[in-house]
């Protein structure tokens, strides 16, 4: 099969074009010659002939039929669609057990086939490599659709690792395009507080960006004058935008990093290693914290230039020997040159296999390498056009001008200008209509943006301090409920001693960070190791929350991950605004409806109640004082005692 998608071994079977039925030796499957159309009009298309190949051999690019060429049409539009516009596509390889390679003329035909299926679906078409087989070349191609003027695909990468494992001087070099000159240089130009320039430590969730144009180019060229991107510039001339999110590596600001892997979303995570220090620290933290959250991994060994070759050899034997480990079960890859980095970007979305690159920030070694591997990868978010709006708010601006701006991520949906969409929950677990004024992608003005992609939205009437982080803007198809309670799964990583019920820790879930308490638990208490079912309830306010969402439970040096498995709607229970209303004015009519006498008799009971109680039910009884619309005679509560 000209099509299959790599030779070499262990690839996953996903990255085949044409699916595994047709090659079936039942009669009845041979009819199938497309997953998509599943049509009966190309039964003979399957059987190979004399005078035609299938679509299993290597020559059937060559001259297909129009039967065949619509159904390699289809499943070139089906692997994009997976890829996220984008898939790599081989020529010159079979799936019927041939030999590899094409010689020159049939090449050269088999190229013009998919450089006409590439126009069909308006998509370019990029030479990655090409080598010679035993039956002659074979070569991998980039197939990346063409995107309108104001729009880029965007791909999140979440960069973790120890303190001072050289994170931030990395995103600089690539950004900025210039080398570090070992003291720092090259970070500079990224940390956005005094204390960061004057530690040299990122304390801040950092966002950076690279932009690749449809050859592949890098497209960053920094400001002569200060040194500054201009973000606008490069999504302009970018057709794929690599976000980096910069997190933290000290561990005091651990916190920081874990709201940064849950409530930013990224698709893929970069774990940085300083090759003369080794695995230190954090660094086993944040890879468990990857895994926990199921983002795929690919490690980064730094300063190379300074590191003598025992100590690098220790250090990446040490690495390997953790990603095969039983907690990690990754498959590592060693990067040397361009094939190593199309194979691991072929398969690097199956999250076994774990590519680790070797580079030098000083030298620029190996650093092409890096940014090939960042060009291939696609985002792994999934896209429907039917879905209802629904965004996630992880941080809140006020900007003079403009008014309040929200940022975060488009989980689903369309969100367009001017849209009216419902905003909270509020600590009442109340949701407002607001409309959308304004829309950025990285400060980039546009329309619309779709589900999986970030975005800035300036909003009318209303102050910042009435937005905080987790909060969600939604559409109002959805129907939002908040909820206070929660069931989840959870799995215990360590705790020093046992949890028990009533014991609080602070839960990360999507951009949602508060502290929850245990009620109720499936055993009588958990340690490291257990699973069980346990009933979560927020301490401060409710929450938007969906089932089979991933949850991370923290506190001090006890971690825990799970999955909300049942949302549970407790008192006080969300309520739209009207309802309350309702409410208070139906409470108002049975008040003016009782007698006097009963009515100064239930005033008295609620005071003598609120003299006695503490807490929570001392401040219900006076809520409902001020409710029944007259106060009782302080004496009352008092007489009674």
């Amino acid at each position: 099969m000209a099509t299959a998608a790599a030779a070499e071994p262990g690839l996953t079977p996903l990255e085949s074009p044409v699916p595994a039925c047709m090659f079936a030796p039942e009669p009845g499957y041979g009819s199938e010659p497309c997953r998509a159309g599943r049509d009966q009009a190309a039964e003979s298309l399957l059987g190979e002939s004399e005078a035609q190949p299938g679509l299993s051999s290597k020559l059937a690019l060559v001259s297909p039929t129009g039967e065949q060429y619509d159904c390699l049409l289809k499943d070139l539009r089906s692997r994009t669609e997976e890829g996220s516009g984008e898939t790599i596509y081989m020529v010159g390889a079979g799936s019927d057990g041939g030999d590899y390679g094409l010689e020159e003329k049939d090449m050269a035909a088999s190229v013009a086939t998919v450089q006409s299926l590439c126009e069909q679906i308006d998509a370019d078409l990029v030479l990655l490599r090409e080598r010679r087989e035993s039956g002659g070349r074979v070569r991998d191609y980039l197939i990346r659709r063409r995107v309108p003027e104001n729009d880029f695909l965007e791909v999140r990468v979440a960069v973790v690792g120890n303190v001072d494992a050289g994170k931030s001087t990395l995103l600089g070099v690539l950004t900025h395009g210039e080398l570090d000159n070992g003291r720092g240089f090259a970070r500079q130009k990224l940390f956005r507080h005094k204390h960061e320039l004057e530690s040299g430590r990122t304390s801040s969730v950092g966002n950076d960006i690279l932009g690749f144009d449809q050859q592949g180019a890098v497209v960053n060229q920094p400001d002569s004058h200060g040194g500054s991107l201009d973000w606008t510039r490069i999504c302009q001339r970018s057709s794929k935008v690599i976000t980096f999110i910069d997190l933290a590596g000290h561990e005091k600001y651990l916190k920081t990093t874990v709201f940064g892997m849950t409530g930013h979303l990224p698709d893929f995570c970069m774990l940085m290693v300083g090759s003369n220090a080794g695995i230190i620290g954090m660094t086993k933290e944040h890879l468990g914290l990857a895994l926990a959250l199921n983002v795929p991994v690919f490690v980064v060994v730094t300063k190379i230039d300074m590191c003598p070759a025992n100590i690098l050899q220790e250090t990446l034997k040490l690495l390997q020997r953790l990603l095969k480990s039983p907690g990690c079960r990754k498959i590592p890859v060693l990067v040397q040159n361009n094939d190593d980095v199309i194979v691991t970007a072929s398969n690097f979305s199956s999250e076994r296999m774990c590519p680790i690159f070797q580079i030098s920030n000083v030298t620029g070694e190996n650093m092409d390498l890096l940014k090939m591997f960042l060009n291939l990868l696609s985002s792994r978010s999934t896209f429907k056009d039917d879905e209802p709006a629904e965004f996630q708010i992880d941080d809140t601006y006020s900007v003079p001008g403009v008014g309040t701006v929200v940022s975060g991520t488009t989980l689903r949906g369309w969100i367009r200008l001017n849209d009216t969409l419902l905003l909270g929950p509020d600590p009442l677990g109340v949701f407002i209509p607001i409309p959308v004024k304004s829309i950025h992608r990285k400060r980039m003005p546009v329309k619309e943006v779709r589900g999986g992609q970030t975005a800035s939205f300036a909003l009318k009437k209303i102050k910042r301090s009435a937005i905080r982080k987790g909060m969600v803007m939604v559409s109002p198809r959805l129907s939002p409920q908040a909820s206070w309670e929660f069931e989840a799964e959870i799995l215990v990583l360590h705790h020093p001693t046992t949890i028990s019920p009533r014991y609080q820790a602070m839960v990360h879930c999507g951009s949602i960070r508060q502290t929850a308490t245990i009620l109720s638990m499936s055993k009588e208490c958990l340690r490291t190791g257990d699973k069980a079912t346990v009933h979560f309830r927020f301490i401060k306010t409710p929450e938007y929350l969906h089932t089979d969402q991933r949850l991370v439970f923290r506190e001090g040096r006890t971690k825990a991950i799970g999955t909300i498995t049942k949302l549970l709607q407790a008192k006080p229970q969300a309520r739209t605004q009207s309802a309350r209303k309702a409410a208070l004015q139906g409470d108002a009519a049975n008040e003016d409806a009782a007698p006097a006498g009963s009515s100064l008799q239930s005033q008295q009971l609620k005071s003598a109640a609120s003299g006695r109680h503490r807490g929570g039910q001392r401040h219900r009884g006076r809520t409902e004082l001020n409710s029944s619309g007259s106060a009782a005679p302080p004496a009352a509560g008092l007489g009674n005692c």
